[in-house]
């Protein structure tokens, strides 16, 4: 498969949730051609009046050039491509190219890598830094590995789904970026909501406490976006305190396997599963603001205050 302009290569889409919606979508937006399979067919339907076609299995998008993975994890991503009806499951027709947006253990993809290679497939490990909001903002991040010719090939679609993709290196090396990335996510998150209860009960609003960390040299893309989710105590889930769990053991597995010692994320995980012994791990993982107020017996209330979540387009 040489390089082609974008709307050239033939598609395909596997998992349609909260973030494969929307990436989808945006490839339709710009015009290509794409077909797409999710478990529950429903989900993928709406996506069918944007111009996609409705397939039912994974094995049904074997014809297509590319085809584009996004799952919620190390087990789905196997089963979809590996597993009775997958994509790689008729070795005579398989894409040219796989590109996997999910985060997944370094084990299980570099399985998939082999048995991919060996049908004369190239597989992209890419995954993604944002929500499904952030996704919509056309503001995701992408770390990408694997061949340096498919990554080429690829770059004009990877620039689809977000506005910067950095090439990392061969084989695994996006998962580990991914991971170490997530890592951070939860740590910093448990630091907020910690110092977020604290300012509080010294008599601060959540607003203006979050107002200011914004503004300082602590201010980030993610404590920005994070703010009303903080001030309203809206948990709606985006990224879910079980998805959270499921990185840090990947995290902490990794680390096992590198001999790195991980103090502070090792307690930030037991942290997370306490959010989910709580009843919350539904929830968005903001919801570790709860868990530290339940810690300090202090009631929060959402403040309905109207805050920017730093992700306005125009």
């Amino acid at each position: 498969m040489t390089a082609a302009a974008p709307d050239r290569y033939r598609l395909g889409w596997i998992g349609t949730g909260r973030m494969g919606s929307v990436l989808a979508l945006r490839l339709l937006e710009q015009g290509c051609d794409l077909t797409v399979y999710n478990r529950t067919r429903s989900k993928a339907e709406p996506l069918a009046t944007r111009g996609a076609r409705i397939v039912d299995r994974p094995a049904d998008l074997s014809d297509r050039d590319v085809v584009i993975t996004s799952v919620a994890g190390s087990r789905d991503f196997a089963e979809v491509m590996t597993g009775p009806q997958g994509l790689l499951a008729n070795g005579d027709r398989v894409p040219a190219m796989v590109i996997d947006t999910s985060t997944v253990s370094m084990d299980v993809s570099q399985a998939i890598r082999e048995k991919a290679a060996s049908l004369g497939s190239a597989l992209l490990a890419a995954p993604v830094s944002g929500n499904p909001k952030v996704a919509r903002a056309g503001k995701l991040t992408l770390a990408v590995s694997g061949p340096r010719p498919a990554f080429e090939q690829a770059l004009p679609y990877l620039r689809m789904l977000g506005q910067r993709v950095t090439y990392v290196g061969e084989g695994e090396a996006a998962r580990l970026v991914k991971i170490c990335h997530n890592l951070i996510l939860g740590v910093v998150t448990q630091i907020l909501a910690e110092t977020t209860v604290l300012a509080e009960r010294g008599g601060i609003a959540r607003a203006d406490y979050l107002e200011f960390i914004n503004g300082s040299v602590m201010g980030s893309t993610f404590s920005r976006y994070k703010t009303p989710a903080l001030v309203n105590l809206d948990f709606t889930p985006t990224f879910t305190g079980h998805l959270l769990r499921k990185d840090f053991e990947l995290g902490l597995d990794a680390a096992r396997q590198l001999n790195v010692p991980l103090p502070v994320a090792a307690l930030t995980h037991q942290i997370v599963v306490s959010l989910i012994g709580q009843g919350l791990g539904d929830c968005d993982f903001a919801a570790l603001l709860e868990l530290a107020a339940r810690g300090a017996n202090f009631p929060l209330k959402p403040e309905s205050r109207q805050v920017s979540d730093g992700l306005d387009t125009e």
